[in-house]
């Protein structure tokens, strides 16, 4: 029978997730019998902003029952754009990307500024933010827009703006994916990613934001399960679970003192390799920190069994485990404190939450981030009153594991709605056969001017075949890229051509201005787009 004091020293190693909007049993009985570290919060969690900060609340009530030193770390990937967590009643802050196309960095530092003092307001004390992985591969299924470019410098100055802004509102701040998931092909919840650049490539370009960000005072760093085998011998050992990685590169050569998190522990790179449970204690032994398992309550059960296990066999020295708490007490002691948590009664959130003030920070930041990649005379289109415009968009928008499916909903024709009245729509899915694409094209020739969306195209994507033949019909038309702005290399004869980076309606809506001649946008492209020609 493990001690209390191994159980915890164990437990506070853990960040934890759960379903529901309100605390379930289980959960308060992992705070009181093994003190964990923390909770992750996903959509499923988040309801109004009330819900959220009375969720917040009980989460810290019931550790301050449990006899906590510090207050439990509550996080949250709230990277803004097409990667968020909260919803109604909060400002929808602009993505990495739509922050990389305006070309200021200032930008970065005043969206962390404002979406970080909302995490605050609302309980949350830190954000998995920011992404400072380099998107150098357009077909990267997972970072793409996440990203701020596939530059370098332009990545770790950004990079900086963003978590400075965040430090400064409160909120620790997480680098991720350590050392770079951005040059891959996989995404690494589907599957283990291999990336095999020399280590003096890795230097130059993955390496380079999280060195100069860990230079300027980062709080965490999140691990890749990613395969790096210019950095680990043994083949197929993601970077979580490399001591490598982890200690040698992390910890030794950048000179990171602060906290190593995890990427969650149940995606499948890990569980269906190592497994979960192993691959933490494996990922501890490395020199880990916290680690995340972010689902199951029998994966995050089975990981602090397995752990108390490999300590009391020797195989996981017990001073791990004590120095991790260490890191993790620093980190606490420095941003969490008792006296800021409403523990008493009920607490009304703060005005700042989906403040005038926030929206105007960020419509701004769209307006200089809405990007006319190609435009022959065709923009700002000048339409009569009864002149009609068709608006042809697929319907479903999500791609990526990590987005929160809640916001799949596009609304590109509300956007253009909002300054032309005689709009209609023609939503498709991804699976659109030539047939119907044969309808949208004869029904397109009754209006005026089309609005043509497009959602990250992907070789053979029956997109491409779409916009050609509508092309074909001589009709006047903008293309929309409402998150990929390669999608312009599958569609080369296209005049007039708009990059939006997310599909948040503020973006559209000023998108749709612009096309409109009533809003002034000056975004330039963070990625090179490919020649398919």
């Amino acid at each position: 029978m493990a001690s209390n004091d191994l159980k915890r020293k164990v437990g506070k190693l853990l960040i934890i997730g759960f379903d529901g909007k309100t605390l379930p049993d289980p959960i308060k009985e992992m705070i009181h019998d093994y003190h964990i570290g923390g909770i992750i919060l996903f959509g499923r969690n988040i309801g109004t902003p009330q819900e959220l900060l009375t969720l917040t609340s009980e989460l810290q009530k019931e550790a301050k029952r449990a006899g906590y030193e510090h207050p439990l770390l509550i996080c949250v990937d709230q990277e803004n754009g097409v990667v968020r967590r909260l919803g109604e009643g909060t400002t929808i802050f602009p993505g990495a990307m739509t922050l990389g196309a305006t070309d200021d960095p200032e930008n970065a530092f005043q969206v962390g500024l404002s979406s970080g003092a909302e995490l605050k307001a609302l309980g949350i004390n830190w954000n998995l933010s920011p992404v400072v992985d380099v998107n150098n591969n357009p077909e990267n299924p997972v970072i793409g827009v996440r990203s701020f470019g596939e530059s370098a410098e332009k990545v770790a100055a950004f990079g900086k703006g963003l978590m400075k802004g965040m430090q400064k509102a409160g909120v620790i701040t997480t680098l991720k994916h350590f050392p770079g998931h951005g040059d891959t092909d996989v995404d690494s919840h589907l599957d283990l990613p291999i990336i095999s650049h020399s280590k003096e490539r890795l230097d130059e370009i993955e390496l380079l934001p999280f060195k100069e960000n860990i230079e300027t005072g980062a709080d965490t760093v999140m691990t890749a399960h990613v395969y790096f085998p210019a950095i680990e011998p043994n083949s197929g050992v993601p970077a979580t679970l490399s001591e490598k990685v982890i200690t040698g590169l992390l910890r030794k050569e950048l000179g990171f003192k602060g906290v190593v998190t995890t990427d969650c522990m149940e995606m499948n790179a890990i569980a269906d390799g190592i497994g979960t449970s192993r691959g933490a204690v494996e990922a501890v032994k490395a020199g880990v920190d916290l680690v995340m398992v972010s689902h199951t309550l029998e994966k995050q059960l089975g990981v602090i069994t397995e752990m108390i296990e490999a300590v009391e066999s020797g195989e996981l020295a017990e001073v791990k485990l004590d120095e991790a708490n260490e890191r993790i007490d620093v980190l606490k002691r420095k941003y969490l404190n008792w006296d800021e948590i409403p523990l008493k009664g009920h607490a009304d959130v703060p005005d700042i939450v989906g403040s005038a003030q926030h929206k105007e920070i960020a419509d701004e930041v769209y307006r200089q981030s809405v990007t006319i990649v190609k435009n022959d005379h065709t923009i700002p289109v000048q339409l009569n009153d009864n002149e009609r415009v068709l608006v042809v968009c697929p319907e479903n928008g999500t791609t990526m594991q990590v987005e929160d499916k809640r916001y799949a909903t596009l609304s590109l024709d509300e956007a253009v709605k909002h300054y032309h009245k005689e709009t209609d729509a023609h939503y498709y899915n991804g699976a659109i056969s030539e047939e119907e694409i044969d309808t949208i094209v004869e029904k397109a020739k009754n209006y005026d001017f089309l609005v043509i969306g497009t959602l990250s195209i992907r070789p053979g994507s029956k997109q491409i075949s779409l916009v050609d033949k509508l092309h074909q019909t001589g009709q006047p038309y903008v293309v929309v890229a409402m998150r990929s702005p390669y999608d312009l290399q599958y569609l080369p004869n296209v005049k007039a051509y708009i990059n939006t980076y997310e599909f948040t309606y503020p973006m559209l809506e000023i998108t749709a201005g612009a096309i409109f001649g009533k809003e002034e946008v000056s975004g330039k492209l963070p990625v090179t787009i490919p020649s398919k020609g």
